[in-house]
């Protein structure tokens, strides 16, 4: 199967805007001809990521109970230890929730891109991205017994998902549709820096890979971003190298039970822009068809920084795009726009291409 995904960028997902439509919009203008698919920004409750999840899906289940409330004096988690714990209620060995308002969310953006494409403000070819965060990142609140409610709680999100993406596929056609499963709690598991979760962190990755992905009809381009989350920082973790991305592409690669046509992997911080080691995993990497997006575009040392970390890679891997590091719909700055034109200027000028010899 040829390769469907070759454009030199990735949006990850969030972006610095206030509404669907801006997203959209500006996003088209500043990024039109560099990417193969427009996410609609994550704006609005969706920009704390998966605290979208813990309050508008797992607080308001009849079988949940909430043991902690968050101890920021705002009310707005500062870091993962702050973030609200919750519980399967005693006695509850089932969970179920009747739908996911993220996909509601994805219906409604999804008329706006359509709009904006047939007006011919979002070029002609380009696909409608949808970022839905993986098990184990959508349910990191289950804190209080992890290796006890985690398993109930992870049945009924499959069962949630799998109806809810036969949902998504039938309002938007397949053709039009990328779908990017989310990961940053399942990188960090697996690294074992959760102190929170057991034994088992390889399973609760590779399990849905195996269960959720061949759902997809697959005419629907689908990709894996995987990541150390930026909450509060980017990254939150970073590891040695990237060994443990490397590791989980190739098994999300080999294991879907149809085409992945992207991997996101996100990049060092910029101190190590020049560290072989982390680099190196790369050889190793078994993409298949799938185009290679290195999350190493970051927003506190421009296009020189950019260069240095696309020359490091560039000895281990030989075609690759770029992405932010993350979504960058929190990423400190007044200005959203400008935000978004700083973004698109770095790539263009760091010429990826000339740089890494291709």
């Amino acid at each position: 199967m040829a390769r469907r995904v070759n454009s030199e960028l990735l949006l990850v997902g969030s972006l610095p805007a206030d509404s669907t439509e801006t997203a959209l919009r500006e996003a088209a203008g500043f990024f039109g001809d560099l990417v193969f698919a427009l996410p609609d920004g994550e704006t609005g409750p969706r920009a704390a990521w998966v605290g979208y999840e813990r309050e508008r899906l797992v607080r308001p289940n009849e079988g949940v109970a909430t043991v902690e409330e968050t101890e920021s004096p705002t009310g707005i988690p500062r870091h993962a230890y702050e973030t609200p714990v919750f519980a399967v209620k005693p006695g509850v060995t089932e969970l179920r929730w009747e739908s996911w308002p993220r996909i509601d969310d994805a219906i409604e953006s999804y008329a706006v891109f359509r709009e904006l494409r047939d007006a011919g403000v979002i070029p002609a070819g380009l696909r409608f991205q949808v970022g839905l965060p993986f098990p184990s990142s959508a349910l990191n609140g289950f804190k209080a017994d992890f290796a006890r409610d985690y398993p109930v709680a992870e049945r009924a999100f499959e069962d949630l998902a799998a109806r809810e993406l036969r949902r998504l596929t039938a309002a938007i056609p397949p053709g039009d549709l990328a779908i990017q499963w989310d990961m940053a709690y399942e990188t960090q598991d697996i690294e074992r820096v959760l102190a929170w979760t057991p034994e088992g962190a390889w399973e609760r990755f590779a399990g849905p890979v195996t269960r959720l992905s061949r759902l997809l009809p697959e005419e629907v381009l689908l990709g894996y971003h995987l990541c150390y989350g930026t909450f509060p920082e980017w990254p939150m973790y970073e590891a040695r190298d990237m060994e443990v991305l490397v590791r989980m592409a190739n098994f999300a690669v080999a294991n879907s039970g149809r085409p992945v046509d992207w991997l996101h992997l996100a990049g060092p911080r910029y101190l190590r822009s020049e560290d072989r080691t982390f680099f190196r995993p790369l050889v190793d990497l078994e993409p298949g068809d799938a185009r290679v997006y290195l999350g190493i575009v970051l927003p506190i040392d421009g296009t020189a920084g950019l260069r240095r970390r696309v020359a490091t890679a560039s000895r281990y891997i030989g075609d690759f795009g770029v992405a932010m590091y993350c979504g960058f719909g929190r990423q400190p700055g007044a200005d959203g726009t400008e935000t978004m034109r700083e973004h698109a200027r770095v790539v263009r000028e760091a010429g990826v291409r000339e740089v890494r010899g291709g």
